[in-house]
């Protein structure tokens, strides 16, 4: 049986990475946005961000995960409102709010960082261990080269 030549992608494309690359993107976004239920991506990376580097302003929070500031912004009031972060006043300086996670935000990113590996593990079955690494070696080099100042 013969594929359908309508079907298939042209051979000038079929063998470019950036196609390649933007293709598997799509299709583990959608696949990790599916698993992640009620939470988004990005309020997986505040709380990352949260747990690895402690409190932290909003601005600070948005810049180390380059999300825009009224992103941030509604993202934590978001989660605030679940009870997951806590916003406060900072003292310092009281036009800025400084976050941190809560015990049920902590409890949450534990939860959330086992279906986060599930899903990884989903997108990337046909991979070995050693060749996610060397494929994650690799992307970061590329974006690297690209967001360098």
């Amino acid at each position: 049986m013969t594929a359908d030549p309508t079907e298939t992608p042209p051979r000038r494309l079929s063998g470019l990475p950036s196609r390649l690359l933007t293709q598997t993107a799509a299709h583990v976004h959608r696949l990790v946005t599916h698993g992640l239920g009620d939470f988004r991506t990005h309020h997986y990376a505040l709380m990352a961000a949260l747990a690895e580097a402690g409190p932290s302003s909003q601005a600070v929070l948005g810049r180390r995960c380059g999300m825009d500031r009224s992103d941030v912004t509604a993202a934590v009031t978001e989660l605030a409102s679940r009870g997951l972060l806590r916003r406060t006043v900072d003292p310092a300086h009281r036009r800025r709010n400084i976050v941190a996670l809560t015990a049920e935000g902590e409890n949450a990113l534990r939860e959330l960082d086992q279906r986060v590996q599930r899903l990884q593990d989903e997108a990337f079955a046909p991979l070995t261990p050693t060749e996610r690494a060397h494929l994650a070696e690799l992307l970061t080099r590329l974006l690297d080269h690209h967001t360098r100042p």
